[in-house]
């Protein structure tokens, strides 16, 4: 039987379960456009932090300051993402998966487009950076609940013999995320650069009123997850789930923020650091920049479901780990690739980390995570192990790797230190528990 024929189980047994059977079809597209509206959101802001909001929100006579200063707004977000996932992971395992994927893509879609509305530095002075800051905060939050749930909804409506390409199709939603804001900014840069620095770099944010709006109205119809209405059956259901994931399964939310280290280091090194750096260090075009990541996000859309079959066949721990290693393996010639300072090179050097690699190790991760956890304590522990990562590797990493090009003159010790982030990875994949068969 086809993907697209398959029903699920009736879900009237809880509150948030449609009177109707609702088939895979609509539960993976809600799933997918959902995480592709939310992790456009959450990415066009970390595309502006590298290409306006220091000129704009943080003045400074030092570019270096400036710069800093932007990209930590990027940090600010991804330090309140696993707020956000104890917040929404403890309701998500209450009372369900559907309602906090409804409130995590509304929470998102309102402080971006008032991001797109904000007034200047120039304008209103130091309330600018915190008004910004503010609404970048709300974001993390939001983005700390979707991405457990979007990846739950898919994995745990699956077959067994399907889970792991079920679940690499909303993690479609990152690379396609990039894709889009990335893309979208790439239009934007075609004005004149005073236009641009005046008003275009607002039209992405706005964009986002239409694109959430939509992604309401296809999540509306989604039906709960059968596992996790089996767990509320059988009264497995936990009153404080946080609680009883520290009691539990500790280990398991240690070994998933390890196993995330390397891929989200590697990511935000190039969807938000590579633009900076490629810019004001190298001094290369910003839309030659632009379009190597938009290239390489395309590529990471194509081979996210390629690398999730293949791990339905082989087992997704395999996928992963030989993706870890592989990324350990490359990470320090990919940044003497950078220093060449040729766009061929530099192409190179983000078409297979990023195009390859990366989905390797991120289109099997929803499986093997979610296969760490009890379902009462699934949204919660994926939630938090994952957003663990994204704050301390993801949100550190294109402050570190502006400072260590700052102190060095080079970018090689950045591939010295993403190398460390995919061993981390590696062994951390390699001590958690294999899916069953």
């Amino acid at each position: 039987m086809s993907i697209a024929s398959e029903t699920c189980p009736a879900t009237a047994e809880t509150d948030n379960a449609e009177p109707h059977k609702i088939s895979r079809k609509w539960i993976l597209l809600s799933a997918v456009l959902g995480s592709v509206i939310e992790w456009y959101d959450f990415y066009i802001f970390g595309t502006a932090a590298a290409l306006v909001f220091g000129r704009l929100f943080f003045p400074a006579t030092d570019p270096f300051v400036a710069t800093i200063s932007s990209l930590l707004t990027v940090t600010v977000g991804l330090f309140a993402r696993p707020i956000g996932s104890i917040l929404f992971g403890h309701f998500g395992d209450r009372i369900g998966r559907k309602s906090m994927l409804l409130l995590t893509l509304f929470l998102m879609g309102i402080p971006t487009a008032l991001i797109g509305m904000l007034p200047t530095y120039q304008s209103v002075g130091v309330w600018a950076p915190i008004m910004l800051v503010a609404l970048r905060i709300i974001q993390g939050l939001a983005i700390g609940g979707e991405w457990g749930g979007a990846v739950l909804l898919a994995v745990e409506h699956a077959s067994h013999e399907r889970k792991s390409v079920f679940g690499s199709l909303p993690q479609l939603g990152t690379p396609a995320g990039v894709l889009l804001s990335v893309g979208a900014f790439a239009l934007a840069t075609k004005m004149p650069e005073g236009e641009f620095v005046a008003w275009g770099w607002r039209l992405p944010f706005l964009a986002s009123i239409a694109l959430v709006a939509f992604g309401l109205a296809v999540r509306w119809k989604i039906s709960e997850s059968p596992e996790f209405i089996a767990a509320k059956r059988e009264n497995k259901i936990h009153r404080v789930p946080i609680v009883e994931l520290f009691r539990q399964r500790a280990k398991s939310v240690i070994l998933t923020a390890g196993g995330k280290v390397g891929e989200v280091t590697m990511f935000y090194l190039i969807t938000v650091y590579l633009l900076s750096y490629g810019t004001s260090v190298l001094g290369l075009p910003r839309a030659e920049i632009l379009n190597i990541v938009v290239a390489g996000a395309l590529l990471s859309v194509i081979m996210m479901p390629v690398w999730g079959y293949v791990g339905d066949r082989v087992g997704p721990k395999r996928i992963y780990l030989t993706g870890a290693i592989l990324l350990a393996i490359s990470a320090v010639p990919m940044f003497l690739l950078f220093e060449t300072r040729s766009i061929w090179w530099i192409a190179c050097a983000v078409l297979v980390p990023f195009g390859i690699i990366y989905p390797m190790m991120y289109g099997p991760q929803p499986s093997l995570y979610s296969a760490q956890f009890p379902p009462e304590l699934r949204y919660s522990g994926v939630s938090l192990g994952v957003s663990l990562a994204g704050a301390v590797a993801g949100g550190l990493a294109p402050i570190v790797a502006t400072s260590l090009v700052a102190a060095s003159g080079t970018a090689v010790p950045v591939g010295v230190y993403l190398a460390a982030a995919a061993l981390i990875s590696t062994i951390s994949v390699s001590l958690m528990i294999k899916p069953k068969a």
